[in-house]
């Protein structure tokens, strides 16, 4: 959803996102301050604007920025002046053609009330930690794989590549699966079934053979699961016939595939690695085993970074470290091109994606079903931020769905699936221009560097109006310099100009 967006998204970004934010405590007008930056944090313009109501900053002196957190070390979030911009952006806010779309949708028949579930991991790992998220508003669980053989877990096993905010936006894990015993899991999912009897529980299993495979898939019926997810992929489990081994090889992939499916009647969903080449193969052979869906992407084989004092890679375990799996916003990109893949598969058409991968928002995980995914996992946001996304996550894809005028959720399933064709498909002939605000443009010179050492020497950069400009004969058309602007004040042409592009004019 586009709005015409004024304020300033790098300031709301120094938000930490407090447990009981003191702002929302310090506010005279009674608005939940706090939910509101989250709200805006977490792109839903929308949600704010309601949240923010009829609150005017106008003439307030700002308590709620005398009590941030942040101060007095670092100056506080400029609340005031980014509500009084959200307050300017309510006349652009895009209207709303429908009143209560259906968001609820479906994996291979079992009903889901919203399409987001935990991602198989630590954040869906016992009982208290799936209720809570339950009672926060997710649809499903899938809960960390079961197996029937002992885990020993690394201290520490996380590391983390941060970006220029708070927030981490690639995360590596070297963990491994449950650490309860089957009979505890199992014990578990009865609990959560007869609490929560409307909550879709994926129980992810791994066994070691064809038997375990089969056994842990009945008992996971028996126990209440709704559906059986094969872990075909941990990158943390590299034993021969385990995690990845068998990720990278069609025939135990549909041999597993096949036991398990002999030890129940729930859906099966084969859930794919990413450290592969062509995920389609291993697809097909899980179908071939049985399975109803498949379930991508698992995390990718990883080092994020060698400690410069210590001489180890991260995270360093009494001075040694281990490939392990990589994920977060990071991956987003794979494990969109991944969904893609398998959904303009036509020998897999038919069967459901559980998309994962660097969900972080509501329009993440509009751009997954609109690729093919017909619902979606999260771990590493909710390791970040808590199960509370799911407010944003549901708020925003509620409003997406209202502002396009689009009654069901699964309406959006496969949406952009035919904008993605092959690269002698694609049209070459035309040039967009970039447009340049110079109203907007703070004069930083930023398009020129980048033009200049990393594209086409198209801009050409005024030192007295501290203002760029496009040369024509130059620019292809490649729009590095509109991806750089840190004010976003390049825009794109809203028509193609036709000419090869070898062919250079004013």
């Amino acid at each position: 959803m586009k709005y015409s967006v004024s304020y300033d998204i790098s300031e709301v970004n120094r938000c930490v996102l407090c447990e009981d934010p003191q702002c929302t405590r310090a506010c005279p007008q009674n608005a939940d301050v706090g939910r509101v930056l989250r709200s805006l944090y977490f792109d839903n313009n929308y949600g704010a604007m309601v949240r923010l109501g009829k609150t005017d900053c106008t003439y307030c002196n700002a308590p709620c920025e005398k009590v941030c957190v942040l101060s007095p070390s670092k100056p506080p979030v400029n609340i005031r002046e980014i509500f009084l911009d959200l307050k300017k952006d309510e006349k652009d806010m895009v209207p709303m053609k429908i009143k209560n779309p259906d968001i609820s949708t479906d994996i291979c028949g079992v009903k889901l009330e919203n399409p987001f579930l935990l991602s198989s991991s630590v954040v869906a790992s016992n009982y208290d930690m799936c209720k809570r998220a339950f009672e926060a508003g997710w649809a499903g669980v899938s809960f960390k794989t079961i197996c029937s053989f002992p885990q020993h877990e690394a201290s520490p096993r996380f590391s983390a590549i941060n970006n220029h905010s708070v927030s981490f936006c690639g995360f590596k894990n070297i963990e491994q699966l449950s650490d309860h015993s089957v009979r505890e899991n199992m014990e578990i999912f009865r609990k959560l079934r007869r609490e929560f009897p409307t909550k879709v529980i994926v129980a992810s299993v791994m066994g070691q053979n064809e038997d375990e495979w089969t056994s842990l898939a009945s008992e996971c019926e028996k126990a209440g699961a709704s559906v059986i997810e094969c872990n075909f992929s941990c990158p943390n489990m590299e034993n021969d016939g385990l995690g990845i081994t068998i990720g990278q090889s069609e025939e135990l992939i549909e041999r597993f595939t096949r036991a398990t499916k002999r030890g129940t009647s729930l859906p099966v969903l084969a859930k794919m690695t990413p450290n592969i080449t062509d995920m389609v193969p291993m697809a097909l052979a899980a179908k071939r085993g049985g399975a109803d869906g498949i379930a991508a992407i698992n995390t990718i084989n990883s080092i994020t970074g060698v400690n410069l004092d210590t001489l180890t890679a991260e995270p360093e375990v009494r001075g040694k470290s281990i490939v392990g799996g990589y994920s977060g916003p990071a991956v987003k990109p794979i494990a969109l091109r991944f969904i893609s893949d398998l959904a303009n598969s036509k020998d897999l058409a038919g069967m459901h994606i559980s998309g994962m991968g660097g969900i972080e928002s509501w329009a993440d995980a509009v751009e997954f079903m609109l690729l093919g995914a017909g619902s979606l996992q999260i771990t590493t946001a909710v390791m970040q931020y808590g199960y509370r996304i799911i407010d944003d996550l549901i708020d925003g894809v509620r409003t997406y769905l209202r502002g396009k005028g689009i009654n069901k959720l699964s309406k959006l399933v496969g949406g952009a699936t035919g904008s993605v064709v092959s690269h002698r498909s694609i049209e070459r002939d035309t040039v967009v221009f970039p447009i340049f605000n110079t109203e907007r443009c703070i004069g930083c010179g930023r398009c020129f560097i980048a033009c200049m050492d990393g594209g086409h020497q198209a801009i050409k950069f005024d030192y007295k109006t501290r203002r760029p400009k496009l040369l024509g004969s130059e620019c292809v058309g490649c729009h590095l310099c509109r991806l750089v602007c840190p004010v976003k004040a390049i825009d794109k042409a809203s028509r193609a100009i036709v000419r090869p592009c070898s062919d250079k004019k004013e």
